[in-house]
């Protein structure tokens, strides 16, 4: 489903409009990402987590050059759907 689908649909099933629609989606994934780089997490009952984790730094190959690496530590964003968004899934 692409933003515009995702509008439609949350357009339609909310009874507003697609600009509303398409700024309320904004307005939630910003206000996601501001909290994530704020180092909070993110917790929303029966959808899931949404978080920050710290990849080790660790070494790596180059696989054109077959040279070895270092990847340097970083931190990444993390999903994990809640039990019932899996069940749901079934």
């Amino acid at each position: 489903m692409t933003k515009a689908e995702f509008v439609d649909k949350l357009a339609e099933n909310g009874q507003t409009t697609k600009k509303h629609a398409s700024e309320a989606i904004d307005l939630v994934f910003s206000t996601i990402a501001d909290a994530l780089v704020a180092g909070q997490e993110i917790s929303v009952p029966g959808f899931g987590k949404f978080s920050i984790v710290v990849r080790k730094a660790r070494s790596g190959i180059n696989p054109r050059t077959k040279e070895k690496i270092k990847i340097k530590e970083a931190k990444a964003p993390k999903f994990s759907p809640a039990k019932a968004l899996k069940e749901s899934i079934k």
